[in-house]
């Protein structure tokens, strides 16, 4: 009896250590998945602004007579 019961402890450590890992797993997915998001809206930005901004640029390099 004391057997079966330290057998099945040690099955529901073993469950919980997969589960860390699989919400750990998932943490790094929702991670990526942010990262790849922030990249889109970054891109976006700078291709619907690009010339603005080199414009801006362009006119401080010419402001400081470089």
């Amino acid at each position: 009896m004391h057997n079966a019961l330290l057998q099945q402890r040690k099955e529901v450590s073993g469950l919980g250590s997969l589960l860390s890992r699989r919400q750990s797993g998932q943490g790094m997915v929702e991670y990526a998945l942010i990262l790849v998001l922030v990249s889109i809206v970054v891109i976006v930005i700078l291709l619907t602004m690009g010339n603005q901004i080199n414009n801006v640029f362009s006119n401080v390099v010419a402001a400081l007579g470089a």
